[in-house]
């Protein structure tokens, strides 16, 4: 996967591990994702590589196109959500890897980079070992 160029640039780090990049307003703290290209006010930051569920549903028609570049025939539903990143942000995203009749809020997941429509992307993928370990 490496040999894809990443759907837009300056939205993760590919590590390892793989990061998002966000924005710390220099005057606030707050952080946003992704980073705005603004360096008089954000400073990109890397985002924590593992979070929560914080919402999510089932796309399970193909969205208008465009914007949505992915495929359509034939089209495969797939998930999506808002991962809470622990004191960061929270931030929308493909969800890969999970069960649709097994996805809850709470659960733990991951960053991973993954192909999309000839690009690299990024998507969240379940989560058991480390945010367990910690009692979280």
């Amino acid at each position: 996967m490496s040999d894809l160029a990443p759907i837009a640039p300056g939205l993760f780090d590919p590590g390892p591990p793989p990061a998002l990049i966000g924005g710390r307003d220099k005057a606030s703290g707050r952080i946003v994702f992704p980073c705005p290209p603004d360096p008089d006010r954000f400073e990109p930051v890397r985002l924590p590589s593992e979070g929560r569920i914080w919402s999510w549903t089932v796309q399970r028609f193909p969205p208008k196109s465009p914007p949505y570049a992915g495929p359509v025939d034939p089209f495969e539903p797939f998930a999506i959500g808002y991962v809470e990143l622990a004191g960061a942000a929270i931030v929308e995203s493909r969800l890969e890897g999970f069960a649709f009749d097994e996805l809850a809020v709470g659960l733990p997941c991951r960053l991973v980079l993954v192909p999309f429509a000839g690009r690299l992307s990024f998507a969240f993928a379940p989560l058991t070992e480390r945010l367990e370990e910690h009692g979280s």
